[in-house]
């Protein structure tokens, strides 16, 4: 994969090689970019802290950078949260200052803050983050707490509520599948709407998102 995924407001052209990816056919046989194994279709990912870069990994090599503190590499995990009781209204929404209905939040251990990002048809754009709303939708939603940094986001999908269809969805998503949706939107956007193939595609991500979540309730919020 080796694909670089942060990207500021201003460097839409460095997204150039995660639009590449998504177009180019996959190798017949993945490998691993650490020490060349074949990989499985099912595969760990690793991200470089510094350059924010994902790189295909085989379990072994993922293995020694899971909870390893200043390592160059750490292991981006594989589960999902569905959650369902978070707490946040379209104030609170509003005051983050996100364009779209779409952004994902994370832990930044390199710069200590917490990074906003949504997909755009130029890639990911960074929003910068007023700290006074974010603290108090984290201070609502303690199970914000347990999202390890640089490899989990919390994941907004607000697109349904927006045109009131159905409910707003929050996620602690691994950071490889926000980037996996950035690269999506970037592929299929058409015009200035984005034309019907690319909310098919970000239907479909979601779903599929859904289907393999682990749903948190109140019981299990704390």
């Amino acid at each position: 994969m080796n694909i670089r995924t942060d990207q500021t407001r201003d460097s839409a052209p460095g997204f150039e090689s995660l639009r590449q990816f998504a177009r180019r056919p996959r190798r017949r046989v993945e490998q691993c970019e650490m020490c060349g194994a074949e990989l499985r279709t099912e595969h760990a990912h690793l991200i470089e802290l510094r350059g924010r870069r994902l790189l295909c990994a085989c379990d072994a090599c993922a293995l020694l950078f899971s909870n390893r503190t200043g390592a160059r590499y750490k292991r981006v995990p594989r589960d999902v949260r569905l959650l369902t009781n978070f707490h946040m209204t379209d104030a609170e929404w509003d005051g983050l200052l996100i364009p779209i209905n779409l952004a994902f939040f994370f832990q930044n251990s390199l710069s200590e803050r917490v990074s906003a990002f949504y997909p755009s048809p130029a890639g990911a754009t960074e929003s910068l983050l007023p700290l006074e709303t974010w603290a108090s939708i984290a201070e609502a939603n303690p199970v914000m707490a347990t999202m390890e940094a640089d490899v989990e986001a919390l994941l907004v999908n607000r697109v349904g509520s927006a045109r009131e269809v159905s409910p707003a969805e929050y996620y602690i998503a691994p950071i490889d599948a926000c980037y996996e949706l950035v690269g999506l939107i970037r592929l299929h956007w058409k015009g200035l709407s984005g034309g019907s193939e690319v909310w098919k595609e970000i239907g479909e991500f979601f779903a599929d998102l859904r289907a393999k979540a682990k749903v948190l309730g109140e019981a299990t919020r704390a």
